[in-house]
């Protein structure tokens, strides 16, 4: 491991204190979250347990996942069970914007599991909820955060298509880790996604990646420096951590001062925002990524 990225680490031993989370709160919140529970609404921020749920909510952003909750993808980090994905639910589109319109959502971002199993990689749904949303709810703006529907520009181009604000995609990991953390995936086809997108009219795009799997300095960088080849406009940058024990372990803990440096890093590359810092996910401030 490189000498700054030692300085910069705790090994795993106990969460530190600055990955110890408040309870969400504040009227906002509380507001939204009743509604949740009033009209039985899925958002992932509840059932991925997000550290920022409060702080998002109370900027009007919330996260919706699409296409189920069973992933044909077996990633060694993810806490979304892997399975046979359930039948494609094709009133989906409109559940999701009426679920935006009752939350009052000014900016929803979409995700999904992976669909492998299907023939359009789960393509059309996603270009349906998007119609959807902007039909129920022409005032949200929308990031989409898509799986790599394998590369094939047909599928990509269903999302290009319907020009959500913000196309992300993310890495995940440094191109050494990658085969472990995710398994079916591919470092190089998820850069040519990216380039494609922009390539192809995106307006923006954006990745994310996790730290403490055991990457290195010089990996993250190189990681950063191959998505600015891909014109790729916002980055996130968080620490990972074990959804279970059967998960992949976390390493090491990375330091405030180290994500400080990869956030300065960043954006003397270029990149347009750079969210870098423990607690960050994918859709952390996802609001001010259309800017």
């Amino acid at each position: 491991m490189s000498t700054s990225v030692a300085e910069n680490v705790l090994p795993p031993k106990g969460k530190p204190k600055w990955l110890r989370v408040k309870l969400p709160t504040g009227k906002k919140y509380t507001q939204l979250r009743g509604l949740v529970d009033k009209y039985d609404l899925h958002t992932i921020c509840t059932s991925g347990s997000c550290p920022n749920m409060g702080e998002c909510w109370g900027e009007g952003t919330a996260t919706f996942m699409i296409l189920g909750n069973i992933c044909t993808r077996s990633c060694g980090f993810c806490g979304v069970k892997t399975g046979r994905p359930e039948t494609v639910d094709w009133a989906e589109p409109e559940k999701v914007a009426r679920s935006i319109k009752i939350m009052n959502i000014q900016h929803a971002v979409l995700t999904s599991v992976d669909r492998d199993d299907l023939k359009d990689m789960g393509s059309i749904i996603w270009a349906e909820t998007v119609k959807a949303v902007r039909r129920m709810n022409p005032e949200t703006t929308m990031e989409t955060l898509i799986p790599d529907f394998q590369g094939i520009s047909t599928h990509l181009d269903r999302i290009l298509n319907v020009a959500p604000e913000v196309i992300s995609h993310n890495m995940e990991t440094v191109k050494r880790l990658t085969r472990e953390v995710r398994i079916q995936a591919k470092y190089e086809r998820s850069l040519e996604v990216l380039d494609y997108l922009k390539k192809n009219g995106a307006k923006r795009t954006k990745s994310g990646i996790m730290l403490g799997l055991g990457e290195e300095e010089n990996e993250v960088i190189t990681t950063m420096e191959d998505l600015r080849k891909a014109d790729v406009d916002v980055i996130t940058i968080g620490q990972y951590l074990q959804p279970s024990k059967k998960h992949l372990p976390v390493k090491q803990f990375i330091l405030p001062e180290q994500f400080k440096k990869y956030e300065e890093v960043g954006l003397e590359m270029g990149f347009r925002h750079v969210e870098s810092g423990a607690l960050v996910r994918s859709s952390y401030k996802a609001h001010k990524h259309i800017h």
